[in-house]
């Protein structure tokens, strides 16, 4: 039985990295299709607004706390989150799994020469995983049964989606039943981060919580995203309060 806690109206599980490693163990093991969603206060805050991406997200199998302030959120309702779970953290681990298992992966997501980087990255440092397809994120809806049946027919366990939020979420949840894979995970960035094209935080900054920070002060762009923190805090303030009465 799943142990989570809802923080603004969505089911987050409260799980550390162990117990996290434990369920793809189980994922990868079994034969059922699962949804693992990663969200930050971003798309917490965004699921609120948008109930279609939050009721998605609460049919997940697995929703990992991906952000520092989604654990803080957590401590309002009275049953604070373990840690915080990343998705580039766990995404890795996934593949380290399934390279134990001879999984086979698709990556969908990013452009075609990161995709490429991260495909050649992937067979080099985790040797036993079989990528037996890959797709860039630029396509048109249109595209999108013929790509759902490339994932299908490449017998796929695992497949990384990396379109960014809400879509990536939106397109595992709307091809659920035809996708036949094990695992799909949204890892937003996550494809340009295996191929090395983007750089995570410096380790001081992930340990602190700090990589909103970091990702600010080499991106002065993300300012107004960055608002949306702030303001997640306060709507989970206010939501725990409301919701013990």
């Amino acid at each position: 039985m799943r142990n989570t806690v809802e923080i603004v109206g969505i089911k987050v599980d409260k799980v550390d990295f162990l117990e996290a490693q434990a369920k793809v163990k189980e994922f990868l093991i079994g034969d059922a299709f699962n949804m693992i969603f990663t969200p930050n206060s971003e798309i917490l805050i965004d699921a609120v607004k948008d109930r279609q991406l939050g009721d998605i997200l609460n049919k997940a199998q697995l929703v990992i706390p991906d952000g520092i302030g989604v654990v803080i959120a957590s401590k309002f309702y009275g049953t604070p989150l373990k840690e915080r779970v990343t998705g580039v953290d766990l995404s890795a681990e996934i593949l380290r799994v399934g390279a134990a298992m001879g999984s086979r992966l698709f990556l969908l997501g990013a452009a075609q020469a990161s995709l490429e980087l991260a495909a050649e990255k992937i067979s080099k440092n985790y040797k036993g995983i079989h990528i037996v397809g890959t797709r860039n994120g630029y396509f048109s809806e249109d595209e999108e049964e013929e790509i759902v049946q490339e994932i299908q027919s490449s017998q796929a366990d695992i497949l990384f989606v990396g379109l960014g939020a809400p879509k990536q979420e939106k397109f595992i949840y709307q091809y659920k039943d035809k996708l036949g894979v094990k695992i799909a995970i949204g890892i937003g960035g996550g494809i340009d981060i295996l191929s090395g094209t983007a750089k995570r935080a410096p380790e001081f900054y992930q340990r602190a919580g700090l990589e909103w920070f970091y990702r600010l002060l080499k991106q002065p762009s993300r300012f107004m995203r960055m608002t949306k923190l702030p303001k997640f805090i306060l709507l989970a303030l206010i939501d725990a309060v409301f919701s013990r009465d």
